[in-house]
C-alpha cells in the first residue's frame, strides 16, 4: 500500500450537488460541500419542492436522524461515531454530538454499498479517522465483507487505503492501527476442505479466518495467521450449510475483532466458537482460549458468553466482550457488555461487571463494548440501532438511537477535533421582506458563532447579523433583502476561520 492521497478505485469525494432552494423557485450555487466537492448550479426556475431538512445541504435530506433518549449527564465528553445503513437512507460514516446533531457525514461512494467500523485512531502519532467500505454477503445471515479500509486526516482528506495482501479483500469486522505503523485486520478466505467428518461434502469449502498485519505505508505483509492451522472446526457451534447451499463456504469461526494485549500478543473474538483467544505475536501459537468447547480456563456461570463480539483488555487488567447471547441460537434473553477477570495461574475466569440496556435489548448480530477514558463504558447495540454510555457502576448517563430499521455495526464515543478543508455551505430564502440565512460546515468542530455579511457587491459587504452555532445547521434572519450574502464562521475567540462563497439573493 503506497501512501497517497486521492488515488483509489473509490475516491474520497462524492459528486452529488447541494443547492439552495430560494423563494420563488430559484436555486443557486452554494460554494463547496463539506466533503470537499463543489456543488452544481441549479436551473433558474424549478417546480416547488418540499422543505429541505438542511437548506444549506439538501443533499443530506435522507440522513437518518439520531434521537437522544437520555440526555448527557456527567459524560466523558466527545462525539459518537456511527455507520447508519437502512433502505434508501444515506449510508456512510457519521459523527454526532451528545444531542444527536450531526457533526460530519460522508456518503459511501460506489461501488461500495456500506461503511462499517468508523472510529478515531492514531497513525504516525497523529489523530485519524478510519472506516471500512465495501459490500457484505455471506450465508446463514452472517455478514462477510469484501472491501478496504479508509484512513483520513483531521481535515477529512484521505491519507491512504489499506487493502489485503494477495487476491483477497479485507473483511469489515475490525481494523487496528499499531504504534509500529502497521494495520491488523481479518480476511475471510474460502479454501477447499473435506467436511465429511462434520456431515458435509468431501469437496466442501471452508471460510478460513486469516489475520493479516500490513505495513500501512508500503502495503507489505509483515505477519499472517491462519485459523485452521490452530483452531479445529470441531470447536464451532455454527451448523453446516445444507441443501443447495452445501457447497457454500462453511463459516466455522467468524472472527470479528482483533486487538493487541499489554504484552504485545494478539487477542481476538470468534463468534461461531463462542470463544476468545490469545495468540503469540511471533509464533502464531494459541496461548489460551476462553469459552467455547475447549476452554483453557474454568469460566464461572455469570461470565459465560455466546455469539460474542469485540474482545478487549481494560486498563485495570480485566477483559471485556460484547456478549450478544443470541445469534444462530438464543442462549440469553438480552445482550450485555461483560467484564471478567482472568487468573492465568489458577486458570479461572470470574465475573466482574455487566452493562445492560434499560430496555434489555437482545442484539443477535453486531455490537461492541468499550471502556472510556474516565472509567465509564460505551456500548453499541449492533443490530438494534441503539447506543448507551454508562457510569462505572453501570447506570446510564447517555442513550440514543437511530431510526427503527437502521443498524450501525459498532458505535464509539471519543474526542475529535477537525478543521474541514472546504468552505461553509450557505442556503438562503426570502420571507416577509427579510432574508433567512441557513449555514453549515460539514465536519468543522471549531465553529462557535456564525456571522452574515451583506451588501450590493460581493467585494463590499458589511456585517448583517450574528448567531450562536445551534447544531449542524444554524438558521437566522438578516434584515432586508441584500444583493449578496456571505457567511463567516467564528471560533471561540471570535476570529473568522472560514467563509462561504458570496451568494446572490433572488426574489
Amino acid at each position: 500500500m503506497n501512501e497517497r492521497s486521492g488515488i483509489s478505485r473509490r475516491t474520497l469525494l462524492t459528486t452529488s450537488a447541494a443547492a439552495a432552494v430560494l423563494a420563488g423557485g430559484g436555486g443557486f450555487l452554494l460554494g463547496r460541500r463539506g466533503d470537499g466537492t463543489t456543488t452544481a448550479a441549479a436551473p433558474a426556475a424549478q417546480p416547488a419542492t418540499p422543505e429541505a431538512k438542511y437548506r444549506s445541504r439538501p443533499d443530506l435530506d435522507t440522513l437518518p436522524d439520531v434521537t437522544v433518549t437520555t440526555p448527557a449527564t456527567g459524560t466523558s465528553g466527545g462525539f459518537v461515531f456511527l455507520t447508519p445503513f437502512a433502505g434508501s437512507a444515506l449510508r456512510g460514516p457519521l459523527i454526532v454530538d451528545e444531542r444527536g446533531s450531526p457533526v460530519w457525514f460522508r456518503e459511501v461512494p460506489d461501488p461500495a454499498t456500506v461503511a462499517i467500523d468508523f472510529k478515531p485512531q492514531t497513525y504516525r502519532g497523529r489523530p485519524v479517522l478510519t472506516w471500512w467500505e465495501g459490500t457484505i454477503g455471506g450465508t446463514g445471515g452472517q455478514g462477510v465483507g469484501q472491501g478496504e479500509f479508509v484512513v483520513a486526516d483531521q481535515s477529512y482528506r484521505e491519507i491512504t487505503r489499506i487493502r489485503a495482501a494477495g487476491t483477497e479483500q479485507a473483511d469489515q469486522h475490525d481494523l487496528v492501527l499499531t504504534t509500529q505503523g502497521t494495520a491488523l485486520f481479518w480476511v475471510y478466505d474460502p479454501v477447499a476442505y473435506d467436511l465429511t467428518g462434520q456431515g458435509g461434502p468431501a469437496d466442501g469449502v471452508l471460510h478460513d479466518g486469516v489475520l493479516q498485519e500490513i505495513d500501512v505505508a508500503t502495503g507489505r505483509k509483515v505477519f499472517e495467521w491462519r485459523a485452521r492451522d490452530h483452531i479445529g472446526i470441531d470447536e464451532s457451534y455454527a451448523p453446516l450449510p445444507q441443501g443447495d447451499s452445501a457447497h457454500l463456504p462453511y463459516d466455522y469461526l467468524h472472527p470479528n475483532s482483533v486487538s493487541v494485549d499489554t504484552d504485545g500478543h494478539l487477542l481476538f473474538s470468534a463468534r461461531h466458537t463462542w470463544a476468545v483467544y490469545k495468540v503469540h505475536r511471533r509464533t502464531g501459537e494459541v496461548i489460551w482460549r476462553i469459552g467455547g468447547k475447549k476452554s483453557d480456563f474454568r469460566v464461572d456461570e455469570r461470565s459465560a458468553f455466546s455469539w460474542q463480539h469485540d474482545f478487549q483488555r481494560r486498563r485495570d487488567g480485566s477483559y471485556s466482550v460484547f456478549d450478544n447471547g443470541a445469534g444462530i441460537t438464543v442462549e440469553r434473553d438480552h445482550s450485555r457488555g461483560l467484564v471478567f477477570r482472568v487468573d492465568e495461574k489458577a486458570r479461572t475466569v470470574t465475573f466482574a461487571a455487566e452493562f445492560v440496556h434499560p430496555e434489555r435489548l437482545s442484539a443477535p448480530t453486531q455490537g461492541n463494548f468499550r471502556e472510556l477514558p474516565d472509567g465509564g463504558s460505551f456500548v453499541g447495540w449492533g443490530e438494534k440501532p441503539h447506543f448507551t454510555e454508562h457510569h462505572a457502576d453501570g447506570t446510564v448517563r447517555l442513550a440514543g438511537h437511530l431510526p427503527a430499521g437502521n443498524q450501525s455495526y459498532r458505535a464509539y464515543k471519543a474526542e475529535w477535533a477537525a478543521a474541514a478543508h472546504d468552505q461553509p455551505a450557505l442556503g438562503l430564502r426570502v420571507e416577509g421582506g427579510n432574508t433567512i440565512v441557513s449555514v453549515s460546515w460539514n465536519g468543522h468542530t471549531g465553529v462557535r458563532r456564525w456571522r452574515a455579511r451583506t451588501g450590493e457587491q460581493p467585494g463590499r459587504l458589511s456585517a448583517g447579523a450574528e448567531a450562536e452555532r445551534s447544531g449542524f445547521e444554524t438558521t437566522f434572519p438578516v434584515t432586508g433583502i441584500p444583493q449578496y450574502v456571505v457567511a463567516e464562521a467564528l471560533d471561540e475567540a471570535g476570529q473568522v476561520i472560514g467563509s462561504s462563497s458570496a451568494i446572490p439573493v433572488r426574489v
